[in-house]
C-alpha cells in the first residue's frame, strides 16, 4: 500500500473510550477546529458547540464537541443581502449534513496527528430536541454528531472494514452473490470472534419481536450485531422527523403546508 503521513495517520485510526485526564491546550483545540473548517463544504452549514464539562462528557473525556448540521447562518447574511431561503428542508438538511460530516472527519483526523483520539457518538439524532434546549440552538439547526476527544489512556487495535473489492466498483455496481457476501461477512468477523470484543463489552442486542435466541459469545460477531440494531430498530419515521421538526426542519408535507400558510 503506498505509504505517507496522511496516510498513516488514517489508518491507524480508532474509536477511543478511555481517556487522560489532560486538557489540550486552547491552541490544539483551535487547530482541531481549523482543520475541520478547512474540508470541502457545500456552503459552510456547520456550526460546532464545545463542553469542556468531563462529568457530563461521554467516556469523561476532556473535550466534546457536537457537531451541527446549520442552516441558521445562511438565512442571516441572506437576509443582510436581501434574499430569502426558499430552497426546500429537505435538500438544504443534506447538504448540511454533508457539510457537517466533512468538518468532523478532518477534525478527528487532525487531532489523530496531534497525538489524539476520538470517539464518534451517534446518539445526537435521537436526542436532537433536548440538545437544542441544552445547547440552545436556534431554527435550523440540527445536532448532528457528537465528538469525544482527548488524549488517549488505552491503545486498542484498529478493527477491520470489508475487503477493497467489496467496496469499490468499476464503471457499474455489480450483482453480489452469497459467495461475495459471505466472504464480506468472514472478514468483518473473524476480528470479533478471535479478540472477544463482544464478551468483553457484554454487549450482545436483546432480541426483540419473539426472536429466540441462539446465539452465545462465542458466535455472536459483528455482522450479527449490525443485522441486530437495524433488523428491529427505528421502523418509524415519525420519531426522527419529531427532532428534525424540533429543530425546524420541516420535512412532512402537512408541516411545509403550514408553514407557508403562516409566512403569507
Amino acid at each position: 500500500m503506498i505509504d505517507s503521513e496522511v496516510v498513516r495517520a488514517l489508518m491507524r485510526r480508532k474509536s477511543i473510550r478511555k481517556y487522560k485526564p489532560d486538557m489540550p491546550s486552547d491552541e490544539v483545540i483551535g487547530a482541531v477546529v481549523r482543520a475541520g473548517m478547512q474540508a470541502p463544504f457545500a456552503s459552510q452549514l456547520y456550526s460546532v458547540v464545545l463542553s469542556k464539562d468531563r462529568k457530563r462528557n461521554a467516556f469523561g473525556a476532556p473535550l466534546q464537541f457536537v457537531v451541527c448540521a446549520d442552516c441558521h447562518k445562511l438565512r442571516l447574511f441572506m437576509r443582510e443581502r436581501g434574499w430569502g431561503l426558499v430552497s426546500n428542508d429537505l435538500t438544504m438538511l443534506l447538504f448540511a449534513v454533508q457539510d457537517a460530516s466533512y468538518m468532523a472527519q478532518n477534525m478527528v483526523i487532525a487531532a489523530e496527528s496531534l497525538g489524539m483520539g476520538s470517539c464518534y457518538l451517534g446518539g445526537a439524532l435521537g436526542v436532537a430536541a433536548h440538545l437544542k434546549k441544552q445547547l440552545g440552538l436556534p431554527g435550523k439547526v440540527f445536532p448532528f454528531v457528537m465528538l469525544a476527544m482527548g488524549y488517549p489512556a488505552e491503545d486498542p487495535p484498529v478493527r477491520p472494514r470489508y475487503p477493497i473489492d467489496f467496496v469499490l466498483f468499476e464503471g457499474k455496481y455489480p450483482r453480489l452473490g452469497r459467495k461475495e457476501v459471505r466472504r464480506a461477512m468472514e472478514a468483518m468477523d473473524a476480528y470479533y470472534l478471535e479478540t472477544g470484543y463482544y464478551r468483553n463489552l457484554n454487549a450482545k442486542i436483546r432480541l426483540e419481536k419473539g426472536r429466540r435466541e441462539t446465539f452465545t459469545y462465542d458466535d455472536y460477531t459483528w455482522t450479527e450485531h449490525i443485522s441486530r440494531k437495524w433488523g428491529q430498530w427505528h421502523p418509524d419515521i415519525g420519531e426522527q422527523l419529531k427532532q428534525l421538526d424540533a429543530c425546524g426542519f420541516n420535512l412532512t408535507e402537512k408541516k411545509r403546508k403550514r408553514n407557508k400558510k403562516n409566512r403569507k
